[in-house]
């Protein structure tokens, strides 16, 4: 029998790169943190991590083992506050990954009152443009816009109904005219995202059922979507961006939507995990949270009939 403790240390093993540190954290001896580690690795008839006097790293096995782990303890701890405290007392870390832009400007206020709301959670926040590892990085749910890349990963739709929309500042209108149709947009400064490398400068939109490609260019690239916002913002040019992530500008004023006839590229957000076995009691409520939040600022969506 696998004891949840002994699951505990290689967890925090793991997360913390250090044996001795996550006995600290438990309040164990080095001893009892290493028989504990050894108890685990003898159950399960392989090695999860090698260590030596200077490093410690997950073999194969640990990487592959270590989200279950994460996941069983979890399980455990929500099944626990179930007999003594209800549903709301959930608690533990939630980690999660989300893009730049969406984190910072629109999640970040959400994450607040959801912490309010549970108070017994801790926040690992991740902010990055390109897509987290789940297998590899201490994260145990993404936001992404658009489906998974791998098929193996489950996705929750969070919107899935958000587009990209067309939109640029006041003072950039005032100065350079608004486009009246799409080809107009070669003769305006557009603000591009870069992904992996890759320029997205072929902006799509649906005309009905006519699928329309414009080439654009433009002064300023970034790989960093925030960024691009800002820029925009500035009166630096237009931009091509999630519904979600300008909505809040253009409602200020701040932004204006751009030929709103056109529907932009589909760009739903989804919550992704590496396994099933994180499809707990924290993750159901947290995507409960964004939906209901997402879906307000969807009601004013340009492309929303």
């Amino acid at each position: 029998m696998l004891r949840s403790d002994d699951l505990q240390v290689f967890v925090l093993t793991a997360e913390l790169g250090s044996l001795s540190a996550a006995a600290r954290r438990m309040e164990l001896s080095p001893a009892v943190a290493s028989a504990a580690l050894k108890r685990l690795e003898a159950g399960l008839g392989c090695r999860l991590l090698v260590r030596s006097t200077r490093s410690l790293r997950l073999t194969a096995e640990g990487d592959q083992y270590l989200g279950h782990a994460r996941a069983a303890l979890q399980s455990l701890a929500e099944g626990q506050q179930l007999l003594t405290g209800g549903r709301a007392s959930i608690s533990g870390q939630l980690q999660l990954a989300a893009p730049s832009d969406f984190g910072r400007n629109v999640l970040l206020p959400w994450l607040d009152d959801f912490q309010l709301q549970h108070p017994l959670i801790s926040l690992r926040l991740l902010l990055a443009d390109r897509n987290a590892d789940l297998f590899r990085q201490p994260v145990d749910v993404a936001l992404r816009y658009g489906p998974p890349d791998d098929s193996s990963l489950v996705a929750l739709a969070v919107a899935a109904a958000n587009r990209r929309v067309l939109c640029a500042a006041p003072g950039y209108l005032a100065r350079h005219g608004a486009p009246q149709r799409l080809g107009e947009l070669a003769d305006h400064n557009c603000l591009r995202f870069m992904l992996a490398g890759r320029v997205h400068g072929r902006w799509r939109f649906q005309d009905g059922r006519k699928e329309l490609v414009q080439e654009v260019r433009g002064d300023r690239i970034s790989d960093d979507a925030d960024v691009v916002r800002r820029w925009a913002l500035a009166g630096r040019g237009v931009v091509y961006k999630s519904w979600l992530d300008v909505a809040q500008d253009v409602q200020a004023g701040r932004l204006v939507v751009l030929l709103p006839e056109l529907l932009g590229e589909p760009a739903p957000l989804n919550l992704i995990c590496a396994h099933r076995a994180h499809l707990g009691e924290t993750l159901r409520l947290l995507r409960e949270h964004l939906v209901a939040r997402c879906r307000v600022l969807l009601e004013h969506a340009p492309f929303i009939p």
